[in-house]
């Protein structure tokens, strides 16, 4: 079982920057691909970013492209999502992920590990 915990969220004024961080209870994320999902109220569930931790591959979601980036600290074994040039569409709980089938995609069904989430809140 992998625990998963969310980190560095908050309240920032519109066009600021937040670092998010996905710490885990496994020693490695070997052989997973870590996904960052945000959900708005009243939204569905989104992929946002994911990092196949074997080779390093990522990918973004069209919507955050520019603004977002996902990345590995191999030392502190954590995943991490900077957020530049926050917007008020961007106020959502985000979430960490992790598939262990080695799924690199968008689809939140095919990650099984969850963290609890933490809220970004962009004020205008």
């Amino acid at each position: 079982q992998v625990q998963l915990v969310e980190s560095g969220g908050g309240l920032v004024q519109a066009g600021g920057s937040l670092r998010l961080s996905c710490a885990a209870s496994e020693r490695t994320f070997k052989g997973y691909v870590m996904g960052w999902f945000r959900q708005a109220p009243g939204k569905e569930r989104e992929f946002v970013a994911a990092l196949r931790w074997s080779d390093g591959a990522t990918s973004n979601a069209d919507s955050v492209k520019g603004r977002f980036t996902i990345s590995r600290d191999d030392a502190k074994n954590t995943v991490n999502l900077q957020i530049n040039s926050l917007k008020p569409e961007d106020t959502a709980v985000y979430y960490c992920a992790a598939s262990s089938y080695n799924y690199y995609g968008t689809e939140a069904d095919l990650y099984d590990y969850w963290g609890q989430g933490t809220q970004v809140t962009v004020s205008s």
